[in-house]
């Protein structure tokens, strides 16, 4: 196979591997097809008002003053009083949409959601709002929309603020509430007048939608516990008292209007959310009005293990917590509109202050609207599975459904209400868990096959390797090799088999994928058996002891970076161990200095992972300091490099203006930082500034010399002024140690190179990357090249993991971007962490470029067996994925699954366009390339 067909092939490979973790594990889980239900009996409220909060924390609402008052005196007395109150559990991810979802639509959102900015609905889904006669919603543009897109007919009406109104430099964000106040008092000071308006506004089955983004606006500008966070809350609740009194005096005080207050999610103290951390997932809930209890005082202790009662004085008040999901049929049923189709709430009953048979019948109703879900996915699956294949959820067969409808039903009529209670709840627990089961019935079969991909692919690329890269003397024996038309016809049978069982269970496109797949790996695998003979009868000659150090070392070194994503400090370690490594290997005879400069060099990047990447305080100090470390340590990289070979006058110009840049770059970020503090805004000169660096980070390298030194310089310098500007704090010293050690590691291959004896010095200052490569050159690879491999892939990790967590999205703080735009824009601002991330790759992934040169090995070489380790990791965590039960833990390894699949990708695609522009004789970014072989 040529080499750019193997890339091609390769690249596809690993899109299927990074699609298919999608396919098994975020699949929608919506059904349709069901009936609405609703409860029969008059409903207590004939309108409800739903108040969220954005970004509303638990003990920030419910946590008295020092001086033991409230700064929510409103809502606290409602839970004192006349409400019921409690802990909304929400789950990951704790973003605005899929919170709001979950209260409005009963259900957890979709995470396919998240291509389209949780803005739009990727499945369209049954809401209380749609199940309303009318509803009214004043808020934000980024969540109103997508319940009226979504709404069937013309019933739900939205009244939003300018997106550019959510400006994180904002002088004061509780406006974008104050206008939601403001904007409910005209409207019903209008309807006054509007017959019709009046009219429909009377009409029972109404709801009311107030979302007030000013708490989460202040809280990602200047943190929770900043007086302008606390300082919101206590105006949005003067005006949720305000509203109270407006709907009273509209309706009449007719006693007919339920309340709901709560928020989609928590916020971190670093003014972040996303993640599961407990100040994200518990919200506050307050439930007052038509049909809902009234404060009840208990004695005995709660059934609560934490400490948040004492904490916010409580205890002596009945609290009762929720999913979040349970709010949308709380709502349902007090006004009486069918629960959503979808919604996966249970009823929480005690806050329904009614009779028995209504609490009673409401829970029958949602039994059977859960049990309409089960049954729907249940048939779904049945029918794409053969007969004798299927295997039904044996808690909840067809025949212990009716069973258990009966039951219920028999039980209401006979007036036993709490046994009824009961057994509908029973029979939720059980359906919700059977949606579950038929949910995932495909997930083990999906995760055999792609795991067989997986291995057959990791084989051969270890055959290619031991085939073209190795230098074992091969005796090629052609009769103990499978026959080549033998090997084709077997593998027709297997993809016609695989075929026609996956027509018959009329499967979706993808499940050929996966299925298939495997099939021309195993093929390219098996073709090259001979090989394997080849390694066997080589045994004798290879020195055994040395490979088996090798491959525990490798084997070791993998899992290092396998726990290394779960635990950053893991890093430490390595970078630790690596410190070692001129010591252990006699380098450090060969050249004392720079063997002390890698160790101090590893040691000062080990301090990173040790550091908190959450909850820091902006210090634009240390990002100034940052950009005179860089310019001291420019200084001496240009200073020692002219000793030996000196830069010409227009490289000398270039790296003086590029200099000058990142002295500008460090400092901007003060400046901004400065101006947002006293509420001035953004800068106009220093967000011009900034776009203008990001737009040129990649192409003012290209105007450097080609001189390998020099081009790397001049690629740190671009890429740091960047990093500068989306620095908060320490992360900004990362960079330029980074570099040092990279300085350091290529300089130390060289020595490696030479201590073995492959090749003659020559000074790394002379090298040209537009010189053409002598092929003759080239070596093959030795076990020294699997150690060197390895380095490189634990840079790239430590790179990635140096400053923060990329697989937990609280890791970053919203104040990085603030150079380039404060105006709430996710893509953008995500787009930006990202580069934020991706810089430190780029540096390490350049100075591997150059080892390949300085080492003369193939660039395809060293990236093959990169490509084993990278796909062993991936490998790994998908077997984590496997063996973990709760979905938090699901979803932490799925996130570093794709991170290493993205980093391949990533890697293969700058492999595939690295030959294709080399062997045109085209530099890329005039970078070093060499012609393969």
């Amino acid at each position: 196979m040529k080499m750019i067909t193997f890339f091609l092939f390769g690249l596809a490979v690993h899109m299927v591997f990074f699609l298919s973790i999608f396919d098994i594990y975020f699949t929608s889980p919506l059904v349709h097809g069901m009936t609405p239900q609703a409860t029969k009996l008059p409903a207590p409220a004939s309108r409800l008002v739903l108040v969220v909060a954005d970004g509303l924390r638990t003990d920030s609402l419910f946590t008295p003053l020092p001086n033991g008052s409230s700064r929510a005196p409103y809502l606290r007395s409602v839970i004192e009083e006349r409400g019921t109150w409690g802990v909304s559990h929400t789950r990951v991810p704790t973003e605005s949409r899929p919170g709001h979802v979950a209260l409005i639509a009963g259900f957890y959102e979709d995470v396919s959601a998240v291509a389209k900015g949780w803005k739009e609905n990727p499945v369209e889904f049954d809401s209380v709002f749609n199940e309303s006669r009318y509803t009214w919603c004043w808020g934000s543009p980024d969540i109103l929309p997508m319940f009226a897109k979504g709404a069937s007919g013309d019933h739900v009406y939205t009244h939003t603020y300018p997106a550019e109104e959510e400006d994180f430099a904002s002088t004061d964000a509780s406006r974008l509430d104050t206008w939601v106040f403001t904007q409910v008092k005209s409207f019903f000071q209008s309807a006054k007048s509007n017959s019709s308006l009046r009219s429909s506004l009377l009409e029972e089955k109404n709801v009311f939608f107030l979302h007030l983004l000013g708490i989460d606006t202040n809280g990602h500008a200047h943190r929770p516990m900043s007086q302008e966070y606390l300082d919101n809350i206590g105006l949005v609740d003067a005006g949720v008292a305000e509203m109270v009194s407006v709907f009273d005096e509209f309706f009449g005080y007719d006693g007919k209007t339920a309340y709901v207050f709560t928020s989609d999610h928590g916020m971190t103290n670093w003014g972040s959310h996303g993640a599961g951390h407990p100040s994200e997932t518990l919200t506050p809930l307050v439930v007052w009005g038509a049909g809902v209890h009234n404060a009840q005082r208990v004695t005995e202790p709660q059934p609560y293990n934490d400490r948040y009662l004492q904490d916010w004085k409580l205890e002596h008040i009945r609290r009762v917590d929720v999913s979040q999901a349970d709010i949308a049929p709380l709502m349902a049923t007090l006004i009486g509109v069918p629960i959503p189709v979808n919604s996966v709430g249970v009823l929480p009953h005690p806050y329904l202050n009614n009779s028995d048979q209504f609490k009673a019948e409401s829970m029958y109703t949602n039994a059977i609207q859960v049990l309409q879900q089960y049954k729907a996915k249940m048939t779904q699956k049945k029918e794409t599975t053969l007969s004798f294949l299927f295997t039904p959820y044996q808690q909840l067969t067809e025949s212990k459904q009716a069973d258990f409808i009966r039951k219920a039903r028999r039980l209401i009529q006979l007036e036993k209400y709490e046994d009824a209670i009961s057994l509908c709840q029973f029979l939720i627990s059980h359906a919700l868990k059977g949606l579950v089961y038929y949910h995932t019935y495909d997930r083990f079969f999906l995760g055999c096959s792609v795991v067989l991909g997986f291995v057959g692919w990791i084989s051969y690329v270890i055959v290619v390797i031991l085939k073209m890269h190795t230098g074992l003397n091969r005796c090629p024996n052609l009769h103990k090799q499978i026959p080549s038309h033998t090997l084709a016809r077997l593998c027709i049978c297997v993809t016609v088999v695989i075929t026609v069982f996956l027509l018959i269970l009329n499967s979706p496109v993808t499940y050929y994928i996966y299925c298939l797949l495997p099939v021309p790996v195993w093929y390219s695998v098996l073709k090259e058996s001979g090989t394997l003979t080849d390694l066997i009868h080589s045994v004798p000659s290879l020195p055994l002891w040395k490979c088996l150090g090798y491959f525990l070392l490798v084997a070791f070194g993998v899992e290092l970076l396998v726990v290394s994503f779960f635990h950053r400090a893991v890093l430490t370690v390595g970078l630790t161990v690596l410190s070692l490594w001129p010591f252990l290997s006699g380098l450090f005879d060969k050249n004392k200095f720079r063997s002390l400069s890698w160790f101090l060099g590893c040691l000062c990047l080990a301090a990173f992972p040790l550091m908190p990447v959450v909850g820091r305080e902006p210090n634009m100090h240390l990002v100034t300091c940052a950009g005179l470390v860089t310019l001291f340590t420019s200084a001496c990289y240009l200073w020692s490099s002219r000793q030996r070979t000196p830069l010409h006058l227009y490289d000398r110009q270039q790296f003086v203006t590029q200099m000058f840049h990142v002295a500008v770059c460090a400092y901007v970020p003060y400046l901004t930082h400065s101006s947002l503090q006293l509420k001035q805004g953004l800068p106009l000169l220093n967000q011009l500034i900034s776009w203008a660096t990001l737009a040129s980070s990649m192409l003012i390298p290209l105007l450097s010399s080609t001189r390998l030194f020099h081009r790397l310089l001049s690629i740190f310098l671009s890429l740091t002024a960047t990093y500068l500007l989306l620095s908060t704090g320490s992360e900004a010293l990362f960079p330029p140690v980074l570099s040092w050690l990279m300085f350091v590691w290529l300089n130390m291959e060289q020595e490696a190179v030479l201590a073995q004896g492959v090749s003659s010095r020559q000074e790394l200052s002379t090298i040209d990357f537009s010189a053409k490569i002598d092929i003759t050159n080239i070596r093959q690879l030795k076990l020294d090249d699997v150690r060197r491999s390895y380095f490189f892939v634990f840079f790239i990790i430590t790179a990635f993991f140096g400053t923060g967590n990329i697989a937990s999205i609280n890791s970053f703080d919203p104040a990085s971007v603030y150079c380039f735009l404060t105006v709430f824009n996710p893509f953008i601002m995500g787009g930006l962490m990202m580069w934020k991330v991706i810089i430190p790759f780029i540096i390490v992934m350049c100075t591997f470029e150059t080892i390949q040169v300085a080492t003369q090995l193939s660039s395809r070489s060293l990236f093959l067996i990169v490509l084993v380790i990278s796909d062993l990791m991936a490998l790994h965590f998908f077997f984590l994925v496997q063996d973990y039960g709760s979905w938090l833990d699901i979803g932490t390894s799925i996130s570093h699954y794709v991170i290493v699949m993205s980093m391949t990708i990533f890697l293969m695609l700058l492999s595939v366009v690295t030959h294709i522009l080399t062997s045109q004789r085209f530099i890329l970014w005039r970078k070093p390339k060499v012609h393969f072989t």
